[in-house]
């Protein structure tokens, strides 16, 4: 059986939703499974929307197809500032504001549904942000565990030359280079991400330049769940070297379990390339992990 006739029943799994979180509407796609081992809430990058981790056009690369046909509810949230929300982006100018109506558009969401074990959050690019703001919180104790991708805390030097001091003052093309090469590891179809292209809230400018130096070294230390971190092979924003992977990983000081890991095949867009399907099984490995240790350790879920 092919991937894509592995997901060929699951036509209408995702649905979009929007939910009312302190009179902001919080927009998202869920794929539910009947008896959920837990649910993962996935956290799209800049410049996208939810519609990321469900690639379009290739049902078989879909994250939420296929996290769902294995057993897990789904919930790709559209960050603060993204989809329905986007009206309201010039009261979210404070971290905190976006942390909490994220966890009030998680807990709105889910409401009434089954999710299992708990929660665990699976972020890409700078949507890594958001992440580690979620579980650094007080109420990130109560997370499974956390994913982070296409990231990290240095570009390399292709990286800085094409973005310079804010990728928000890149020329397109340099970006599509950085992003979306070597364009064999892609769908034709889905190069540029135009299907899930989305505008950027102008508060993101400022997430972008401090992440790296200042908000990501701050931050993973107050993490107490645990990490699992993916470079692709061919990922050209970020260094991906074994030193700068070991720098990342210290950072984590008071995470119980810290996995760096390097994925072959795959560029900085992990969920829309070929080895999307291998990727999110091999995390969904980690969920899996955590999901145990969970259970037998009789912690509180959310």
């Amino acid at each position: 059986m092919t991937a894509d006739r592995w997901v060929d029943d699951l036509d209408d799994a995702v649905s979009a939703r929007v939910v009312d979180v302190d009179g902001v509407p919080m927009s998202g796609l869920l794929a539910e499974a009947p008896d959920p081992r837990c649910v993962i809430v996935a956290i799209h990058g800049g410049a996208t929307h939810s519609g990321y981790f469900d690639c379009p056009g290739h049902p078989a690369y879909s994250l939420l197809r296929n996290a769902s046909a294995a057993g897990y509810t789904v919930l790709a949230l559209d960050r603060p500032g993204y989809g329905s929300s986007a009206g309201h982006a010039e009261t979210m100018q404070r971290p905190g504001r976006r942390v909490d109506l994220a966890y009030g558009a998680i807990a709105a969401h889910l409401s009434g549904r089954p999710t299992g074990a708990g929660v665990f959050v699976w972020a890409h690019s700078i949507g890594c942000e958001l992440a580690v703001r979620l579980a650094a919180d007080d109420r990130g104790t109560q997370l499974l565990g956390i994913e982070l991708a296409g990231t990290g805390l240095q570009h390399q030097p292709v990286a800085h030359e094409i973005l310079g001091d804010t990728q928000r003052n890149a020329a397109p093309p340099g970006v599509r280079k950085l992003l979306w090469q070597p364009s064999s590891l892609y769908p034709p179809d889905v190069i540029g991400g135009t299907a899930i292209a989305s505008p950027t809230p102008s508060f993101e400018g400022t997430a972008v330049r401090t992440w790296p130096h200042d908000i990501f070294p701050a931050l993973a230390p107050a993490i107490r769940i645990p990490v699992h971190f993916t470079a692709g092979t061919h990922e050209h924003v970020w260094r991906k070297d074994p030193e700068a992977l070991a720098d990342i990983a210290a950072l984590f000081t008071g995470a119980p379990r810290v996995e760096v890991d390097v994925m072959e095949g795959s560029g900085h867009n992990l969920s829309l390339g070929h080895s999307a399907r291998a990727y999110h099984f091999r995390i969904l490995s980690f969920v899996e992990q955590c999901l145990v240790t969970r259970v037998h350790t009789d912690l509180p879920a959310i």
